[in-house]
């Protein structure tokens, strides 16, 4: 059957699912710590928070709708388990996918400029890099995402970039707490991400996406994993040296050892689909608890 006599039939849950609302504590997790630190430094505003927030999870939507879209046209992902690939699975048009990812890029650098406008106005620049290494992830010529660089970029983007922006464009300044939660963060948020090319190696390999879990092979993909979503648990307790409640963060340490062990004792393809939630869950966990306390010991409190 032609493209043109295909008959599309994408549902509303097909498009929400393609969204991969599991990814979006991905999302949410840097501005919650970002905020933290930001009260704790005396600079909370609800509403930068809440501006941050809207392009951070903007961003994240239009990652998911763009990969489903440059996988989908190059064919990497016909052969895939987890969510719904509306490209790969012909539910929906390629180009409607790709309209879709542009849509909530708009939105990200919509909220972007505004929070921007009102802190500084440099942030246009960095929201740009981060709209332009959410598309260049698997779309272009040359996607780094297929090169290796996909757990790079998250941990950047999505840990260093969006905490760290969060606490500026809200307290005028950096502190070492945010640095803190920014490799936290982005290293668990990188773990996730490696969770899903972890599952996702056989496919890849055949189709010449050239992942980091690719390059490393299975077992030392197992093991990096683990690194990284152990991190924000060592670094909790180096926190707790400035402000001891953090270590409270630990409480999360559970989620995060399911996630581990499933990963450790070898599971594969389907399997690792629990892993991967999990995962997200004690990325948001600890952030929340992070944050929350943090918030409690800020100086306006």
């Amino acid at each position: 059957m032609s493209v043109d006599q295909h008959t599309w039939s994408a549902t509303p849950r097909d498009w929400w699912q393609a969204a991969r609302p599991h990814t979006w504590p991905n999302a949410f997790a840097p501005v919650i710590a970002g905020t933290g630190a930001a009260a704790y430094a005396g600079g909370f505003s609800w509403w930068r928070a809440l501006l941050a927030l809207v392009v951070a999870w903007a961003l994240i939507v239009g990652v998911n709708y763009a990969n489903d879209y440059s996988d989908g046209i190059r064919g990497t992902d016909e052969d895939r388990t987890g969510p719904t690939r509306l490209t790969g699975g012909r539910l929906a048009r390629p180009t409607h996918v790709k309209r879709a990812a542009f849509l909530s890029f708009g939105v990200a650098a919509l909220a972007g400029v505004a929070l921007s406008l009102a802190s500084a106005w440099w942030f246009i620049l960095v929201g740009a890099v981060a709209i332009a290494g959410a598309w260049f992830y698997t779309g272009g010529k040359n996607p780094y995402g297929y090169r290796g660089l996909g757990e790079v970029a998250v941990f950047i983007f999505f840990g260093l970039v969006a905490v760290l922006g969060t606490e500026f464009t809200q307290a005028g300044a950096l502190s070492w707490i945010g640095l803190g939660c920014a490799v936290a963060v982005g290293a668990i948020s990188a773990s996730v991400n490696l969770a899903n090319n972890l599952r996702d190696i056989p496919s890849d390999s055949a189709s010449g996406k050239i992942t980091l879990a690719v390059r490393l092979g299975d077992r030392r993909t197992r093991f990096l994993y683990t690194a990284l979503a152990a991190t924000p648990f060592a670094v909790s307790f180096l926190m707790a040296a400035e402000l001891l409640p953090l270590v409270l963060a630990v409480l999360a340490l559970p989620l995060a050892l399911s996630g581990i062990l499933v990963a450790l004792r070898g599971a594969t393809g389907p399997a690792l689909i629990p892993l991967i939630k999990s995962t997200g869950q004690a990325m948001l966990l600890w952030a929340v608890i992070t944050g929350l306390v943090l918030f409690l010991n800020s100086p306006a409190l």
